[in-house]
C-alpha cells in the first residue's frame, strides 16, 4: 500500500501538466492534475513512518523458571502495533490524511474512494481478488453517493468500470485467493478503466466538443495502474495512455482557451449530526453545484456528530459559509477562485523517477 501511493504520487506529478491541460469539466480551471497530485501526496506521506511488523516470534526463555512457565516468557514484539500489517487500517490512515487535505473535485473524490476502499480490507493482511473486488466496489459506490449530482463520463465511471471488471474476474475464480487470481483481477480492472476513460469523450458534451477525454478519469486510470504495478511488482504500462485524445505532449492546453468560470470553490471540514449533514447538503445544492460531502472517520463524537469534508462551487462564498456556519463550526476552510488554477506552478516530480512518461 505504501508502494502504491508512492508510485501514484510520482506518476501524478509527472502527468500533472497534461491532466491540467485537458481539465475542462466540470470547470475549465486547469488544475485536476495538481489537485490529484497534492491529495495523493498527502495520503502517501501520511504512511512514511509506517513499517510492516514481522509476525510475532517468541523469544527463547532466559532462565529455567521462564522455560517452565511459558506465560512468563517475554515476547519482545508483543507491544508492536498489529494495525501496521492491516491493509484496511493502513488505507484508512492514508484516506483520512487525504480527506483532510483534499484539493478540488478530483482530490475529494479520490479521498472518498480511498477511505471507502479501506473498509472491506479491515483486518486483512494481504489483498486477494475477492478483497480487491469488494474494496473497489465499496469505493465506487461511496464516491457516486458523495456527489449530490453525479455525472457519468467522469472518474466515477472509471471507478465503476474497474470495480465491475474485478468482480467479474473474482466470480470466475471460485474463491481462489492466490496471487495469480489477484493479478488477473488487477489486469482486468486497469483494462476496464482504460476503456471507460476512452468512453468519457462521448459521454459529456463539453469533452466531445473539445475532442478530449476526462482529466479526472485519466488520473484515476494512472492510480489504478500504480496499484497493479505495486502489487504485482511490475513496471507501469508506459503505453497505457498512448492515443488518448488531447494527451499527446504536443497537444495544447485546451482549458486555456475556454471561457473563465465565475464563482469560487469552498471547502471545509465540519462536525454534524446525520440530520444536519442532510440539511447542509440540501442547502448547498440550492446555492451552488459540484456539492461533495463525505464522512471523515467511522465514529461519532460524544455528541453523536460525525466529521464531514464539504466541497461546493458557488458564485459567492458568503452565503455558503454562512449556511455552513449556521449548522456547526467549520475548520480548514479554503476559498479558491474557479477561474484561476489553485497552484499556477507546474508540479515538479523527482527527475530520477519519472515513471509513466
Amino acid at each position: 500500500m505504501k508502494r502504491w501511493l508512492g508510485k501514484a504520487e510520482t506518476a501524478l506529478g509527472n502527468h500533472s501538466d497534461r491532466l491540467n491541460a485537458i481539465n475542462i469539466f466540470p470547470v475549465a480551471d486547469g488544475d485536476t492534475g495538481t489537485n490529484l497530485y497534492l491529495t495523493v501526496r498527502a495520503a502517501a506521506r501520511s504512511l512514511q513512518d509506517v513499517a510492516p511488523v514481522p509476525a510475532p516470534v517468541r523469544v527463547p526463555a532466559q532462565n529455567p523458571a521462564q522455560a517452565q512457565n511459558p506465560a512468563r516468557t517475554p515476547d519482545l514484539r508483543q507491544a508492536a502495533d498489529p494495525s501496521q500489517n492491516d491493509v484496511g487500517a493502513i488505507l484508512a490512515k492514508a484516506g483520512q490524511a487525504a480527506m483532510e487535505q483534499a484539493r478540488g473535485n478530483s482530490g475529494t473524490l479520490f479521498s472518498v474512494f480511498l477511505c471507502a476502499a479501506a473498509e472491506p480490507l479491515s483486518g486483512h493482511t494481504r489483498l486477494t481478488s475477492t478483497t480487491l473486488a469488494a474494496a473497489l466496489n465499496r469505493a465506487q459506490i461511496r464516491a457516486w453517493s458523495a456527489l449530490s449530482d453525479p455525472v457519468p463520463g467522469t472518474m466515477l465511471s472509471v471507478m465503476e468500470a474497474a470495480a465491475r471488471a474485478a468482480a467479474a474476474v473474482d466470480a470466475g475464480q471460485n474463491g481462489n485467493d492466490s496471487n495469480y487470481a489477484l493479478g488477473l483481477a488487477l489486469d482486468a480492472a486497469v483494462e476496464a478503466a482504460l476503456e471507460a476513460v476512452i468512453r468519457t469523450e462521448g459521454q459529456l458534451d463539453a469533452l466531445q466538443a473539445a475532442h478530449v477525454v476526462d482529466a479526472g478519469g485519466v488520473g484515476m486510470l494512472l492510480i489504478l495502474d500504480c496499484l497493479r504495478s505495486a502489487v504485482l511488482g511490475v513496471e507501469l504500462q508506459s503505453e497505457l495512455l498512448d492515443g488518448l485524445h488531447g494527451y499527446d505532449l504536443q497537444d495544447p492546453h485546451i482549458h486555456a482557451d475556454m471561457p473563465d468560470d465565475d464563482g469560487v470553490e469552498v471547502m471545509c471540514t465540519i462536525s454534524l449530526s446525520p440530520l444536519d449533514a442532510a440539511t447542509l447538503r440540501q442547502r448547498l445544492d440550492e446555492l451552488g453545484d459540484s456539492v461533495i460531502m463525505s464522512q471523515v472517520g467511522p465514529s461519532p463524537d460524544a455528541d453523536g456528530r460525525y466529521r464531514w469534508r464539504v466541497h461546493v462551487h458557488v458564485l459567492d462564498s458568503g452565503p455558503a459559509l454562512e449556511t455552513i456556519s449556521s449548522l456547526g463550526e467549520p475548520a480548514d476552510v479554503s476559498v479558491s477562485e474557479l477561474a484561476l488554477p489553485r497552484d499556477p506552478n507546474p508540479v515538479e516530480a523527482d527527475a530520477g523517477s519519472r515513471e509513466g512518461r
